[in-house]
């Protein structure tokens, strides 16, 4: 099928209704994304958090958890926005859910879902936070926002094709963000700058949108075109029963090949999507505490954790600079599918 051909298809079924449940860059993503914001962070910032990255690491998966375990249906909505259900490229969208909601109604809006509106709400309530100085909310807080901002990064949470469900690629969610970090993570060089103060985080979190939705045709049209070329037991690993084996989660497991050629066709795009949520979520939360008036943090530290932690910070700031992320133990999605070492 020819790429015109391949988005006109898609173009018909822009509009049906389609729920979002898929999650967003998986455990893996998100632990490493949170751990490297941390890293990121300036020296004034960066031990407090530090001296609570076990507690981030795993709060960074929480909102998954509250949405797909706890079945809390006011939280699958903050994950994602559809943006040709607002119409996007042909009317000016929303800027607040407030505009949204007056605009298309609750109900639509939390089919159409409020991604960005969400992270401009989680930095207010961050920054309320650092200027109580409340320390419990300022980890919980910001740990949350990570994971919503790494969300945004991952270009298949910002189009109604959410899992290439309307061409015909089911599957290709958990392919581009959890089972490709998985599998080749481990050589990605996720060292990034300094956050910078964001002068307007509303419009800063809509570039992110725009910047991620500008790269959805660049995740389906390779994989579409490899499934075209190639059969079935060459994608998937295949169980006895001669269908594709799944996941705990019900995602399709890829073969390693497959996997390997789609994410050399993606030219880095994965590595660049977690660099960019890494720096961006590190922004945020910079520019909640210069917004809340540079609260001295000093006191906020143990002395007697830090110097716990003397070590493991030196090696962890060390591998961090050459690119590495140590520390986050993820648990697996996807088993190895990875050829045996020799």
């Amino acid at each position: 099928m020819s790429r015109k051909l391949f988005f006109a298809a898609a173009i018909v079924w822009l509009f049906v209704t389609c729920p979002q449940t898929s999650y967003g860059w998986g455990v893996w993503g998100h632990n490493h994304i949170t751990k490297g914001a941390i890293l990121a962070l300036p020296a004034e910032m960066r031990m407090f958090f530090y001296n609570h990255a076990d507690f981030m690491i795993e709060e960074s998966t929480v909102p998954d958890i509250r949405r797909a375990v706890m079945g809390d249906k006011s939280e699958g909505p903050r994950h994602y926005i559809n943006l040709e259900k607002y119409g996007y490229l042909n009317e000016a969208l929303p800027r607040t859910e407030e505009e949204a909601v007056a605009r298309y109604g609750r109900n639509e809006v939390n089919e159409y879902g409020i991604l960005p509106w969400h992270v401009q709400d989680m930095m207010k309530k961050l920054t309320a936070a650092f200027k109580k100085g409340n320390r419990t909310e300022i980890l919980f807080l910001a740990a949350d926002l990570g994971h919503y901002v790494a969300d945004a990064h991952v270009p298949l949470h910002t189009t109604v094709n959410h899992d290439g469900q309307i061409t015909g690629q089911q599957g290709i969610h958990a392919l581009w963000e959890s089972q490709l970090p998985e599998l080749f993570g481990k050589e990605y060089k996720l060292y990034v700058a300094e956050p910078r103060y964001l002068k307007n985080p509303e419009k800063a979190i809509w570039d992110v949108i725009d910047s991620s939705y500008s790269l959805v045709s660049k995740i389906l049209v390779p994989e579409h075109r490899m499934k075209l070329d190639n059969p079935q037991d060459k994608q998937y690993l295949m169980g006895p029963d001669g269908t594709p084996q799944k996941n705990k989660y019900g995602q399709p497991i890829h073969q390693y090949v497959y996997a390997h050629v789609y994410h050399e066709l993606l030219n880095g795009m994965v590595e660049r999507q977690m660099r960019k949520a890494i720096q961006f979520t590190a922004s945020c939360w910079y520019t909640a505490w210069v917004n809340a008036g540079r609260p001295d943090m000093t006191d906020w530290v143990s002395e007697a954790v830090t110097e716990a932690n003397a070590a493991t910070y030196t090696a962890d700031m060390k591998a961090y600079k050459n690119g590495k992320i140590r520390g986050c133990h993820s648990q697996k999605e996807f088993p190895s599918v990875a050829p045996a070492a020799r």
